[in-house]
């Protein structure tokens, strides 16, 4: 079953994560990852959530979404994007809804 990760990331050192930035798709795309939006702004619709940087990566499974997490080429990125900004990550598993 399909897995999405979902990151609102606030990033507080620019230039640290620009390089995070240029060198994580290559990682994402090996583990059979994909962007589906990539650093956009949120409007908020209801409640109080204060989102700052959007990011919505698709992969195969769970499995594999946890694979790419815990991988030793993602592992100096996730250090690099842990000191660079401020991070909330969540999973989803599932698939696309059709529309009614």
């Amino acid at each position: 079953m399909t897995a999405y990760l979902i990151a609102d990331i606030d990033i507080h050192d620019d230039n640290g994560y620009e390089e995070y930035r240029r060198r994580v798709p290559a990682i994402i795309a090996a583990y059979g990852g994909r962007y589906l939006v990539r650093g956009s702004t949120a409007e908020v619709l209801e409640g109080d959530y204060k989102p700052a940087r959007g990011i919505v990566i698709e992969f195969p499974s769970m499995t594999a979404a946890k694979r790419f997490l815990a991988s030793p080429e993602y592992r100096p990125l996730r250090a690099l994007r842990q000191k660079c900004a401020r991070t909330n990550l969540i999973a989803f598993e599932g698939v696309v809804a059709p529309s009614p």
